[in-house]
């Protein structure tokens, strides 16, 4: 494109027009779509793209969708002629292997098309309570190929020429077992399209195209540059993280997922090596889930005050072996790569490049601990109270906690890292629209990954059939023997999630009154610990199927915490008494910190840390104003404790000079619990006792070298 001569108040403009197209796309699929995922869990988005695919404008709604609706044209584009693209067409695709990261999410795309002229894309994508294939909501638990998960649409004209294609329209409906509320769905995201392209070419009529389209370009050219120059304020070096994915819809196998971000100048090389080859069952992503994964994990900390778009993409260069989980090849099942390989992916993500923001003092507070670091699906299935068949796929586990940053605790129920703008479901909505009864929707206390700054608590549930004679429930996920929502330099990981199912409990008039609460079901001797993955079950009246989400990673040692802050979560009931003194050691009687028990307790936590050895420095002080990491260069070439003590040269692991020892799973939490494989791992400070870091690590493996800085 030529140098940008529009005047400044026209870009602001046309800028700021285009992004409300975006949201008006999203208005209209909300207001046309029957599907409670969407009108109620806003699982979707919508966007603008350039001829070629590039992202130009996206919704805060799900990230992963905006990123790979954009691998979504450009397989349309290889699929098709020029020629082929024609005005008033709109292609449909959920093929992992073509852009989706798992069939239920379907894409609509519409090439916008402005005095004959092929201008721009509208897209529109959404998740689908079911697209066929094995099992209800097109989960495929137990599938080995992809073709047994559900219809694969690889990328067909759907509307041509302004005209739905009935035959097509016909099949697609024919495989899913939820016809009306599919079909309301993919009208929906027509609509949406529909409307971006009206508002579109009035934009360009009013301003034209030339103009239109220069904004367009310079705004990813804008958002590349702006990151480009921040990246140059960023110490160079090699940032790493690793996480842990158990159980693969066959055998309860644990998966690596590991990331090592090369930032060198002006550039980030994000590089997969030391992942886990791609899996047998249903848990795998393909490169377009890790190319959503990574965008989600960049945009809220490196691009926080940048403009999403493609432009936050360009300085970046994805490495990843295809046959890798997280870049599976065909024809690996994926209908579980979202909650799977990619969530996991994002997870690293965020875990690595908070340790990268932590290097450059003027963006510490943009990193942040995992958020829910896992993601368990619910669907219920049979008929309705009228006899009508019935469907649904609960979100209620997006509200987990959120990961804490360096200056203030994560948000209690803060809805799913991916979804900037989260939403769940009424409980009278969910009720309203299907034969259950919820038993409770509560905060779980302890599941909050103590740090000195809290990991936000995570959210449980129960239900049980109601005004049917039994319904067809399914679950699977992970993160119930891997704590995913992993704490940075000290802040310990949020609770594990569980579920649950107690058969024959009574009928509704006692389950209301004895299952008030997670910690009430839990103390039922007749309650079955189902495992990550359980998936098919019949529930009849009198069951109860219950489950509980991650709570967020903490940051900082936890017994750094101001004690009048550990009073209030335990005021609140967010932290038990147990907790506070086991892992902030602050003692409680009375509703009061006593405080000289509490530096008493404090001081017999630091000497165990140490093997029971006195340490030689004091406490540290709790951060100030400006906080700083608790290790760091301080501008020297080796890295530092906080309290001063020196950990080695700053491209060596700093974990080599710390106290490590062997953590116990009841040490770091009741809710932490650990797959067989696993250990937990904590290193200290060797003087000062500061807890450093909790790593979580498959046994007998090499502590990972987090971060590794280029000598200058």
């Amino acid at each position: 494109m030529k140098p940008s001569t529009i005047d400044p108040i026209t870009f602001e403009v046309i800028r700021n027009k285009l992004q409300a197209i975006t949201e008006e796309q999203a208005l209209t699929l909300k207001a046309v779509s029957g599907s409670p995922v969407v009108t109620e869990a806003s699982d979707f988005n919508n966007g603008l793209y350039l001829p070629d695919g590039s992202i130009v404008t996206m919704g805060p709604q799900v990230i992963f969708h905006t990123g790979t609706m954009s691998t979504v044209i450009k397989s349309i584009l290889a699929d098709f002629k020029p020629e082929d693209i024609r005005e008033g067409d709109m292609f449909i695709l959920n093929d992992p292997y073509k852009g989706a990261i798992h069939q239920p999410d379907v894409s609509i795309v519409a090439p916008i098309f402005h005095e004959g002229r092929h201008v721009a894309w509208a897209g529109s994508c959404s998740h689908q309570l079911d697209m066929g294939g094995m099992r209800f909501g097109s989960w495929g638990i137990g599938a080995t190929e992809i073709q047994q998960e559900a219809v694969l649409i690889p990328g067909v004209r759907i509307v041509e020429r302004g005209v739905l294609r009935d035959d097509l329209w016909r099949m697609i409906m024919g495989m899913t077992r939820l016809p009306n509320l599919l079909g309301l769905d993919l009208k929906a995201m027509i609509a949406a399209n529909n409307v971006a392209a009206r508002r579109l070419k009035e934009l360009l009529t009013r301003y034209g195209a030339e103009t239109v389209e220069q904004v367009m370009h310079d705004e990813i050219d804008f958002s590349e540059r702006r990151l480009r120059e921040r990246l140059k304020t960023i110490p160079d070096g090699v940032y790493r993280a690793r996480d842990y994915l158990e159980h693969d819809g066959h055998t309860n196998t644990l998966y690596e997922v590991v990331l090592s971000i090369t930032k060198q100048g002006d550039s980030l090389l994000f590089d997969m090596e030391g992942t886990s080859e791609q899996a047998p069952g249903f848990i795998n992503c393909t490169m377009s889930g890790l190319r959503g994964a990574l965008f989600t994990g960049v945009l809220p900390i490196l691009a926080h005050d940048i403009r999403w778009n493609e432009g936050v993409m360009r300085p970046i260069t994805i490495k990843a072996e295809e046959g890798l989980l997280c870049n599976a090849k065909r024809p690996a099942p994926t209908s579980s790569g979202t909650i799977s390989a990619a969530w996991v992916v994002q997870n690293v993500a965020v875990a690595a490049l908070s340790r990268i923001v932590a290097h450059a003092p003027h963006l510490i507070q943009e990193g942040q601990a995992v958020t829910k670091g896992h993601m368990m699906v619910m669907t219920l299935a049979g008929r309705g109270r009228d006899g009508e068949p019935f469907g649904t796929f609960l979100l209620d586990s997006t509200a987990g906690g959120g990961g804490a940053y360096i200056d203030h605790d994560g948000l209690d129920g803060s809805g799913d890292y991916v979804v900037p703008r989260p939403t769940i479901a009424n409980v009278e909505a969910n009720e309203a629209h299907g034969p259950y009864l919820y038993l409770y929707r509560s905060f779980i206390p302890d599941t909050g990954g103590p740090g000195e700054q809290r990991g936000g608590a995570g959210v449980g549930l129960a239900v049980t059939p109601y005004d049917t004679d039994g319904l067809h429930a399914m679950m699977l996920g992970h993160g119930v023997e891997v704590p995913n929502a992993i704490g940075l330099f000290g802040g310990m990981p949020g609770g594990c999630g569980k579920n649950l199912l107690r058969r024959n409990a009574g009928d509704i008039a006692e389950l209301v009154h004895a299952y008030t609460e997670t910690e009430a079901l839990m103390r039922d001797e007749g309650v079955e610990h189902i495992g990550a993955k359980p998936g098919n079950m019949s529930l009849a009246a009198g069951d109860v199927l219950a489950y509980t989400f991650q709570g967020g990673g903490g940051y900082g040692d936890p017994l750094l915490r101001d004690p009048g802050k550990v009073l209030a979560d335990v005021l609140k009931g967010l932290v038990s008494k147990d907790a506070a003194e086991m892992h902030y050691g602050v003692v409680i009687t009375s509703e009061e910190v006593d405080a000289a028990a509490t530096a008493a307790r404090r001081e017999t936590l630091r000497r165990a840390r140490l093997g029971g050895t006195a340490p030689v420095k004091p406490i540290l002080k709790a951060q100030g104003k400006k906080p700083i990491p608790p290790i760091s260069t301080h501008g020297t070439s080796r890295f530092s404790c906080r309290c001063g003590c020196d950990l080695g040269p700053a491209d060596r692991n700093w974990k080599d000079a710390a106290h490590g020892r062997a953590v116990p799973a009841q040490e770091a939490g009741k809710h932490i619990t650990l797959h067989a494989d696993l250990e937990l791992r904590a290193f200290n400070c060797p003087e000062c006792a500061t807890l450093l870091e909790l790593e979580v690590l498959r046994r007998g493996s090499t502590p990972l070298h987090n971060v590794a800085l280029t000598p200058s």
